[in-house]
């Protein structure tokens, strides 16, 4: 007989750990664990037991993610896995399912992660929600459009400095962008600005941009030494680099694709509006491969409509279709800017997985017709609803968690 509930202790939290760990090589070290055990608490990680040995595990982080025009408590979804010998019997669902559950009587109106595997997660009520890309610049063709008169002043730092300049840096993006999740000092200090031994023969690297003498931008990278034919073939790798201004932006990709002995510039998980694409002369030549960010889960339809902006425009009724979280089944009507159940009758019809794609702003309504997703049951109701979901920047979120 299986049984979900969360982990009690530290033993128990490896074994539900290990559901997805055993994948990897190596496998989680006991170090690892301690660390991660200090942002994923006990009770936010579930495990599976059948005849008391755990079988699998799901762990929900606890953020507060940006959203347009706002910010919402988010369970941010990590370490999902069932152990090899108990596949196809029903473990993961259980599990997802326990979590959902746990989500939304914590009062989290949405969930996000990122998808290991994309055909997993839209049956649980998941929808691709963004998309993110690496971003690949050769420095033969690093040239900007316009030729950038540089102000700003550049210094490196060590990672006590950039835990105190930093972090207002990233709360700026948040409330720039949907799809940034607010990060504890913890999170800095162990999992954004550690340095860890395994990365001893290229560092991360800590730049900071001043304007004017006021912190205005930085830059997290490693670069990768290597020569051939005569010639430096390396690699600089960047991990995070975020401006407070266009100003800014510029400046802090400026010094990054100018460092010397880089025959090129990598880039992970860059949004399609990233600024490099209308700053660099040749575009083209940056390379760019698209594929899926963040997978939004709307937990309670009511909270998590009612708690991002919108457009002006006439009240929606959306028809929620949703086979898991049944507390979400049914019509709701969305007008000047509130979310609450209605027996009005509904103007589109939609499973909650397609609800949580057009969440952020990133994916229209028309784009779901186009793909048989969502039914459109009054004429018109699909451009009134991409008038009032539609948002700028694009979601964007610039660390896997």
């Amino acid at each position: 007989m299986q049984v979900v509930r969360p982990v009690r202790d530290h033993a128990e939290f490896g074994r539900a750990i290990n559901g997805i760990g055993q994948y990897f090589s190596p496998p989680p070290s006991a170090e690892l664990l301690g660390r991660f055990a200090q942002f994923l608490p006990y009770e936010r990680m579930h495990a599976a037991y059948e005849d008391g040995e755990i079988v699998g595990g799901a762990g929900a982080l606890p953020f507060q993610m940006s959203v347009p025009g706002g910010s919402l408590p988010c369970g941010g979804i990590t370490a999902v896995g069932v152990y090899p010998t108990h596949r196809r019997r029903g473990v993961l669902r259980a599990l997802m399912d326990a979590q959902l559950r746990d989500m939304h009587e914590r009062g989290e109106p949405i969930s996000a992660l990122w998808a290991s595997e994309e055909t997993i997660y839209g049956r649980f009520g998941y929808g691709l929600a963004s998309w993110a890309g690496d971003l690949t610049v050769r420095r033969e063709h690093n040239g900007f459009a316009v030729p950038l008169e540089r102000r700003g002043r550049v210094r490196l730092v060590e990672p006590d400095e950039a835990m105190q300049l930093f972090p207002p840096l990233w709360e700026g993006l948040r409330r720039r962008r949907p799809g940034v999740f607010a990060r504890t000092d913890t999170w800095w200090s162990l999992r954004r600005l550690r340095r860890p031994d395994e990365e001893a023969s290229s560092p991360r690297r800590f730049v900071m941009l001043e304007l004017d003498g006021e912190p205005r931008a930085y830059a997290i990278y490693r670069t990768f030494f290597a020569f051939e034919e005569g010639s430096s073939s390396s690699r600089l790798v960047v991990l995070e680099a975020v401006g407070a201004d266009p100003q800014a932006t510029a400046e802090i990709w400026r010094y990054l694709l100018d460092v010397d002995w880089m025959a090129t510039v990598e880039i992970s998980l860059a949004p399609p509006d990233h600024p490099l694409f209308f700053l660099l002369a040749s575009p083209r030549r940056a390379r760019y491969r698209m594929g899926d960010g963040l997978w939004v889960r709307v937990v309670d339809v009511a909270a998590a409509l009612s708690g991002r902006s919108y457009a002006d425009g006439p009240p929606l009724v959306l028809e929620v279709r949703d086979a898991v979280c049944r507390w979400n089944d049914g019509c709701w009507k969305l007008g000047g800017g509130v979310c609450a159940r209605t027996e009005a009758e509904p103007d589109l019809a939609l499973d909650v997985s397609a609800l949580g794609a057009v969440y952020l702003g990133a994916v229209s309504f028309a784009q779901l017709r186009e793909a048989l997703r969502l039914e459109e049951l009054r004429d018109g109701a699909v451009e009134r609803a991409d008038r009032l979901f539609a948002w700028r920047p694009l979601p964007w979120c610039p660390e896997i968690f």
